[in-house]
């Protein structure tokens, strides 16, 4: 295999790698996974909401939703009940406990992000977003093709 790989090419394993050194500090410095965040957020903007309406706004599949779900009831963060009437839905909302971890986490979160951006300029900022939204959208349409 040749070691000639293109600019390009050797920008989206940068990328890739970026990424996932993000994800792993992310993680560890707020204690607990991006899954779980995105989760914890979503619920947090909503006094309850159901179960498949929270599988939907997530990148999860439902079944994955469904395991931090249980894991975070265990942990007290969340409590799931069924809908009165309904019993096929279930209604998913933050405890007190979940409430304050959301709480924290996004306080530690903004300061990550602060850390991680430390020497990045406005102008570099905003190009970046225009680059993302763009790569975004590249995304988006290739999906369309797969």
């Amino acid at each position: 295999m040749s070691k000639d790989w293109s600019q390009k090419a050797t920008l989206l394993y940068q990328m890739y790698g970026v990424n996932n050194a993000i994800n792993t500090t992310f993680d560890a410095y707020i204690s607990i996974s991006q899954s779980r965040f995105e989760i914890l957020a979503l619920i947090y903007q909503e006094t309850e909401i159901s179960q498949s309406a929270l599988q939907k706004k997530v990148t999860l599949d439902k079944a994955a939703v469904a395991r931090h779900l249980k894991q975070l009831e265990d942990n007290g963060i969340v409590s799931r009940r069924k809908k009165d009437g309904d019993n096929r839905i279930i209604l998913v909302k933050l405890t007190d406990r979940g409430r304050g971890l959301i709480e924290t986490s996004q306080k530690e979160k903004e300061h990550f992000a602060e850390e991680l951006l430390t020497d990045i300029s406005d102008t570099e900022l905003t190009v970046l977003r225009k680059i993302l939204v763009q790569l975004n959208r590249n995304v988006e349409k290739m999906k369309g093709n797969v």
